[in-house]
């Protein structure tokens, strides 16, 4: 049997915010964040530029696809989530940003920041008290440590309490 390979999350926490800033003009979105559903997958392909494949990730039973969209327009997706709840915390299973919102012509900010804060709410919900682990790119654990406030827990996991 074939044991399934890890996936390393290399997702950069660009700021913190209650909510998403326009690059260009600085206004600030408030967000909502839903589950996915198979309509929304139309929309979440490589062929559109989004890295992984979303639509296994909602296949599979032990995982919760989240979607981080403005108020008011639930309808264009700016960033992805997959989540699985542990005995004692939330794992994350993949971050991704919508092509839109990656490199230096981004569109939005505080992406990522909005969905791991979203499964550290998560987490206090279940009454794990706000852990959420993930697995880290090893040149990006300090960057998580520093903009996260995680801690590495040993080798390339990373916790946030």
């Amino acid at each position: 049997m074939r044991k399934k390979e890890e996936t390393v999350l290399d997702f950069k926490v660009d700021e913190l915010t209650n909510s998403i800033k326009n690059t260009v003009s600085g206004d600030s979105f408030p967000t909502d964040i839903s589950f996915i559903t198979t309509s929304d997958l139309k929309t979440i392909t490589k062929k559109k530029g989004w890295l992984f494949t979303w639509k296994s990730e909602l296949k599979s039973p032990k995982k919760e696809i989240y979607k981080l969209t403005i108020v008011n327009n639930p309808s264009i997706i700016q960033g992805l989530i997959s989540l699985e709840i542990k005995s004692d915390h939330i794992y994350i299973h993949l971050i991704e940003s919508a092509p839109f919102n990656k490199g230096k012509q981004k569109i939005y900010s505080g992406i990522h920041g909005n969905l791991v804060a979203f499964a550290c709410k998560i987490s206090f919900q279940r009454g794990h008290e706000g852990n959420v682990s993930f697995v880290s790119k090893t040149q990006l654990i300090n960057h998580y440590v520093k903009s996260l406030g995680a801690i590495h827990f040993g080798g390339r996991l990373m916790i946030r309490n």
